[in-house]
C-alpha cells in the first residue's frame, strides 16, 4: 500500500514538473528563456527546441525523483544538446551527483555547471548577486543590438554565469562588455553558443 503510495506521489511530481516547463517548446515569440521583453527571436529551429524541450524535461523529472527539493533549488537549460546547469546544494557530492545525472540524459552534447555549496555564500553576498543579475539583465534589454531574453544570467560571489545564444560574435562581445561594466561583479563565465556553432546549421 504504502509503495502504491509512494508511486503515485512521485507520478503526480512529474506531471507537476511537465506542467511547469509546457511552455519550453515553441518559445520563439518571446526568446529563449521566455522572458516577456518586446519581441526577440529563438535562433534554434523548431525540431532542436523540441529535442532540447524532451531532454530539458527528461533531466528535471530524474532531478526530482532523486530529490524533490531540486524542482526549487536547480535550474536547467538545454540549448541545441547543450545542458546548464545552476543553484545550490547542501553537499559536494550533490552537486556530483548531478552532473553525473545530465551526462547520462539522452542526446546531451555537454554539461556545464554552476552549481555552488550552500555554506560557500552567506546571505550578503546573495543580496549582492540578485543585484549584479538585476543590473546586467536591464543592460542587455536597453542594448539594441542585444537579444537578451536570448539570456540567462545567474551571479554566485560576484561571479556572473551568462548561458545563451548569440545572433553574431559582435553581439557575444557585446554581453561580455555589459557584464564587465556591472558594479562589484569580479568575474565572467560566458557560455554563449554563436548561432553559426548550432549543430544543425553544421549540417
Amino acid at each position: 500500500m504504502l509503495k502504491n503510495q509512494k508511486k503515485i506521489k512521485n507520478y503526480l511530481y512529474i506531471f507537476f514538473i511537465f506542467l511547469c516547463l509546457n511552455s519550453c517548446v515553441g518559445s520563439s515569440s518571446v526568446g529563449i528563456f521566455g522572458s516577456g521583453v518586446s519581441v526577440a527571436y529563438d535562433p534554434r529551429t523548431v525540431g532542436m527546441q523540441i529535442d532540447d524541450s524532451i531532454m530539458q524535461k527528461n533531466l528535471t523529472a530524474r532531478l526530482a525523483l532523486f530529490n524533490k527539493k531540486y524542482i526549487i533549488y536547480i535550474s536547467t537549460k538545454v540549448l541545441d544538446g547543450n545542458i546548464f546547469l545552476s543553484g545550490k546544494v547542501d553537499e559536494p557530492e550533490e552537486k556530483l551527483k548531478i552532473v553525473k545525472m545530465a551526462w547520462e540524459t539522452k542526446g546531451a552534447r555537454s554539461v556545464k555547471s554552476a552549481i555552488k555549496i550552500k555554506g560557500e555564500t552567506s546571505f550578503k553576498n546573495s543580496a549582492r548577486d540578485t543585484l549584479i543579475s538585476a543590473q546586467l539583465r536591464t543592460s542587455l534589454i536597453f542594448n539594441k543590438e542585444i537579444k537578451a531574453t536570448n539570456y540567462n544570467i545567474d551571479t554566485i560571489n560576484g561571479k556572473i554565469y551568462v548561458f545563451g545564444i548569440a545572433m553574431t560574435k559582435g553581439e557575444k562581445k557585446k554581453v561580455i562588455e555589459e557584464a564587465k561594466e556591472i558594479y562589484g561583479m569580479k568575474e565572467i563565465v560566458p557560455s554563449i553558443i554563436l548561432v553559426e556553432d548550432l549543430s544543425r546549421n553544421k549540417n
